[in-house]
């Protein structure tokens, strides 16, 4: 039993730590980066220097990906449903995803620090 729940958490930290989320009526959702109680995931590697999201739109609108940087720089980008796409979050970045109509948005996001388990999904900016 215990050499079940050790390979388990090695695991969820290996590939990562998987939470979805659902938004509605053109709202933004700041997804990491105000602090604790503000966000709407919990990035396992927040203390790290930096950290990968992996962006999946588990939904059937398309939805807005936005990254405000600690200069107040902003990049944003649009992920279709069913697509992918990768994040590279620093430590004092903040993540959005912004629904651009009012229909639902799904999203399923992925933290890791492992680039091994990447897809090669780049994102580009809107």
């Amino acid at each position: 039993m215990k050499k079940l729940l050790l390979l388990s958490a090695l695991l969820i930290f290996a590939f990562g730590f998987a939470q979805t989320f659902e938004i509605t009526d053109g709202q933004s959702m700041c997804i990491i980066g105000k602090g604790k109680g503000q966000d709407a995931t919990i990035n396992p590697y927040a203390n790290k220097d930096y950290s990968y999201a992996i962006i999946e739109n588990i939904g059937f609108v398309d939805f807005q990906v936005r990254i405000e940087f600690i200069e107040k720089d902003t990049r944003q980008f649009l992920i279709k449903p069913n697509d992918k796409g990768v994040v590279k979050l620093y430590r004092n970045n903040i993540l959005y995803v912004d629904a651009l109509t009012l229909e639902k948005v799904e999203a399923k996001i992925t933290y890791t620090i492992n680039e091994d388990v990447l897809p090669p999904i780049p994102l580009t900016t809107n």
